[in-house]
């Protein structure tokens, strides 16, 4: 499971990237590839429960 708030996109404003980046649409900023892994449950982590920025929104929208 991915967590809803994670896009990877190329580009930023008039800057492109060589490859997409981890971009948090809760945080509306990018992220790095660690905060990543969450967002992707790797390594035994779960974004519901190891991410403070998902659960802050997840509050926010009443869920």
């Amino acid at each position: 499971m991915t967590c809803p708030y994670l896009d990877y996109r190329d580009e930023a404003g008039e800057r492109s990237f060589d490859e997409p980046r981890a971009y948090c649409t809760a945080a509306t900023t990018f992220v790095q590839p660690m905060r990543a892994d969450i967002c992707n449950d790797r390594y035994d982590l779960d974004h519901e429960t190891d991410c403070e920025i998902y659960r802050e929104a997840e509050a926010e929208n009443g869920i």
